[in-house]
């Protein structure tokens, strides 16, 4: 079952948009306020039980948020970076780097030109530092870090991939993902798992040449590709202590997950584990302007300020105005209201409700997740783990079932057991959200499962 489209009065049905999938078109919607989104046509409200991808932190339509982006837009909406500064970057900055430890943020308009950016950002470090040798960069199986080409090659999810294959440089390599539920072992502890793995990244470094290896990218608690698969205890400290032996910087993406997202402001900090360079998106600006961020510690700002002084890396709408007024005003109002604190709380709470009412069905193999990102894989048989096979949408399915019912799940691209089978659903809602409407959306979820699969 495929959501019906319903365009509103006097638009017509052949649309020229190159939407993402163009035999399907979506769902025309009016507007959106608080936690939830109106269709066009009918004024049926939906709620949103997913913030576009993990987006919408604060809330759509927070009137003191549009209040003052809208000022912004009247005031100054842009300038060239190159040339000029302005107060909201600055004090966007200053709060980032205060809050996490870091020394500096670039601010930029999207994930993939993030972590893009910071693979430019580990090279140019190590070239600035003597050590152009460094070349390589390990990430994990069937993750996720963008869309462009070089974060594409980074990134290791077989379907984004397949298509680009041929274009990708060999630069790009990949060690296992920390995923419980499918790779840890039977008889195995959370520190064997860890120490298996550290001893895995020590190898890929040992074959690859310690001193060739550039960076390793991790999301703390993995995205879109495997659905909120969370770090094991132990494991951010474990893949630290390799690359600190070895002189490879740390990188993590935050981009989904980050940002208050997990019950924490840095998902990092749940380990008290600090990377060398942070990417951030999504939740930063709610959805108000887009805006991604890239912070970095004093080491690495301290070996360009002893060098060349200057980062080889520009973008059009770097610093944008409007991108970094809307994140600061997110930002103020996150801390105003005790958000992350909310997220925590209501997190605790899906979670009980997700083990009680959705892990019991047959076809669910796991819930897993933080704060408020939580992730449901669905499995064809649930002794044996087996994902269902390549012409079965799943996810798709039951999104356009719970949105039929009065609510929007996020769902997973296949490929969340292997990179090619494997299908989840996420619930990622925005923060404001209130205790009765996270029972309805997990009640959503179970009807709209059962409609599915039984």
């Amino acid at each position: 079952m495929a959501a019906t489209a319903i365009l509103p009065e006097g638009v017509a049905a052949t649309t020229k948009v190159f939407h993402r999938k163009l035999n399907h078109e979506p769902l025309f919607i009016d507007r959106a306020e608080g936690v939830y989104l109106y269709e066009a046509k009918t004024g049926r409200k939906i709620l949103d039980g997913c913030g576009g991808a993990a987006v919408v932190s604060v809330g759509h339509a927070v009137p003191e948020i549009v209040k003052a982006v809208s000022e912004q837009i009247g005031r100054l909406p842009y300038i060239s970076s190159a040339t000029f500064a302005h107060q909201e970057a600055e004090e966007l900055a200053e709060m980032f780097c205060i809050d996490s430890g870091m020394s500096r943020a670039l601010f930029l308009t999207g994930g993939s030109e993030a972590a893009e950016s910071a693979i430019k950002l580990c090279r140019q470090y190590h070239v600035e530092n003597g050590e152009s040798e460094r070349v390589n960069y390990i990430a994990r199986q069937k993750s996720y870090h963008g869309t462009t080409l070089a974060t594409l090659s980074l990134g290791r999810h077989g379907r984004r991939r397949a298509h680009f294959e041929p274009l990708f440089a060999d630069v790009f390599h990949e060690v296992s993902p920390c995923y419980a539920y499918r790779h840890k072992l039977d008889q195995e502890s959370d520190e064997q798992y860890v120490a298996r793995l550290g001893g895995e990244l020590d190898a890929k470094f040992q074959e690859l040449g310690p001193g060739t290896v550039s960076a390793f990218f991790m999301e703390p608690v993995v995205g879109a590709t495997t659905g909120c698969v969370p770090f094991v205890p132990g494991y951010m400290k474990m893949m630290r202590d390799v690359c600190d032996r070895h002189g490879a910087l740390l990188v993590f993406d935050e981009i989904m997950c980050g940002f208050g997202r997990t019950g924490k402001l840095h998902a990092w900090q749940w380990e008290d584990c600090q990377p060398d360079v942070q990417i951030l998106g999504k939740g930063v600006n709610g959805g108000y302007s887009p805006l991604s961020v890239v912070l970095m510690n004093e080491k690495v700002v301290d070996v360009f300020r002893k060098g060349s002084g200057a980062f080889m890396n520009g973008y059009t709408y770097q610093s944008s105005g409007v991108g970094c007024r809307a994140a600061l005003e997110c930002y103020k109002y996150i801390k105003k209201h005790n958000l992350v604190e909310q997220c925590h709380e209501r997190g605790l709470l899906l979670e009980k409700l997700l083990n009680e009412k959705i892990l019991p069905h047959p076809n669910v193999g796991d819930v897993r997740g933080k704060g408020l990102f939580w992730g449901v894989e669905l499995i064809k048989n649930k002794a044996t783990k087996e994902p269902f096979p390549a012409d079965h949408p799943v996810a798709d399915l039951i999104t356009a079932e719970a949105i039929r019912i009065g609510a929007v799940v996020y769902p997973g691209m296949k490929g969340a057991a292997d990179g090619v089978l494997g299908d989840h659903v996420m619930l990622c809602p925005p923060y404001t959200i209130s205790e009765d409407e996270l029972e309805y959306l997990v009640d959503v979820l179970v009807e709209s499962i059962k409609a599915v699969l039984g």
